[in-house]
Formats: C-alpha cells, structure tokens, sequence
C-alpha cells in the first residue's frame, strides 16, 4: 500500500494494537476469505517487538512502531498527532483496536467520528476494565463473551455492534473462558466490521441500528 492512496476498497482499515495480534489475524483472514470487503492499510505498535506487527509483515502491510511515550495508559498529546498523521498518510477511514493497550482521546475520535471499533472480551456493559473474563468468573456469571462496539470517550462504553455469548462451565478456569471467549472474538469482529462496510450500521440518538433505513425495508410505502 502506497501512503496517501485512496483508491482501493471502501473499507480502508488501520489496526492499532499492542500484543499478539490474533484479532488482527482474524481480519486478514476474514478478507482474504472474501468475508469482508475492505483492505487493511497499515498496522500499528506501541510496542517495538509486538507480535501483531510480525503478522502484519507477513501479510505484506506496512507494520510501524509509534511510540506512544510518555502516557503509559493513554494515547494522546504529540503521539496521538503521529498515529492521526500516519492512519492518514496511509489512507485509512476505518481504525481498529485490536489489543491496543491505551485509551483514545479526542483528538483521535475527531479525525474518524463513528469509525473507530474496539473488542472487549465481555457481554457490555458487564465487566468493563481489564481482565473481564477473571471478572466473570470471580463474579459467578453464568454467561460471559465479547462485544464488538464503537469507541467514544469513555473506557467501553460506546455503542455496541455485535456481540457474542459464550457459558461459564463449572470448571472453567480464567485461562480456559479466555480461550474460548477469543474464538468468539474472531468471529464478531469480522462480523462488525462487515456491517460497517455495508453502511448497515445507523444511529438513533446514540443507539446503534443495525440494518438498511426504515424506508428501504419497506416500513415508508
């Protein structure tokens, strides 16, 4: 991908993430099955060694390290400015957060208004915040999953998009619902993203609606 093109997919994604990268796999994989129609243009770190960027790399998109210094928990100030400036340089009109560690800001949330997604690995609004699926089980809850929602300014509180229910078994440790939450990650987010793409997704006040408008469906004869 050639910074600035702007030419391809409707869907131009930049993924923005600080671990493994097995959301991120997910999409590739979802595009290259022909599950969604969008181009990822660009993955970026705010880790230098991150495995998401190694995955990246495999698949022939550009991969850089921003660091996002000196905010531990946040992206903002001068690092927020290179995120911004890079997702434009490379074209993008879609960002993802996939694992990425840090809480956007409003400088981010203005330069792509309703096209930022994240994935959190509970049924919001239950059990925002870190570790959820600990949460769950520390909890009892007989039901956990994960949600595929819009960002806003808030930690997990922006308008939900998809999501994904997965049992809590009686010997389930925190290790074995993770693992079985993240198969249903993999699953949602492709799925979101492809409603996003298909100008499926609507707002009424700050509900989300999914789906053609009213007159479209037939309920304006």
């Amino acid at each position: 991908m050639t910074k600035g093109r702007t030419d391809s997919l409707p869907m131009r994604i930049g993924i923005l993430g600080s671990g493994k990268g097995s959301n991120a796999q997910s999409i590739f994989n979802a595009i290259g099955e022909g599950k969604l129609r969008a181009e990822v243009v660009c993955v970026l770190s705010d880790v230098e060694d991150a495995g998401i960027l190694d995955r990246a790399r495999r698949q022939g998109v550009p991969a850089c390290f921003i660091s996002a210094a000196p905010f531990k928990t946040k992206l903002d100030g001068e690092a927020e400015e290179a995120y911004i400036r890079t997702l434009v340089e490379y074209g993008a009109n879609t960002v993802v957060l996939a694992g990425f560690m840090r809480m956007i800001k409003a400088g981010m949330l203005a330069a792509f208004p309703n096209r930022i997604l994240n994935i959190h690995p509970s049924l919001l609004p239950a059990f925002p915040g870190m570790a959820s699926w600990k949460q769950a089980l520390d909890y009892g809850a007989k039901v956990a999953g994960c949600t595929v929602h819009l960002v806003d300014g808030g930690m997990d509180t922006g308008p939900i998009l998809v999501q994904k229910a997965v049992p809590v078994l009686e010997d389930d440790t925190p290790e074995t619902l993770h693992a079985r939450i993240q198969i249903q990650e993999h699953i949602a987010y492709p799925e979101a993203l492809a409603l996003v793409a298909g100008d499926a997704v609507s707002f009424l006040g700050r509900r989300v609606v999914i789906g053609r408008a009213r007159d479209e469906q037939g309920a304006n004869p």
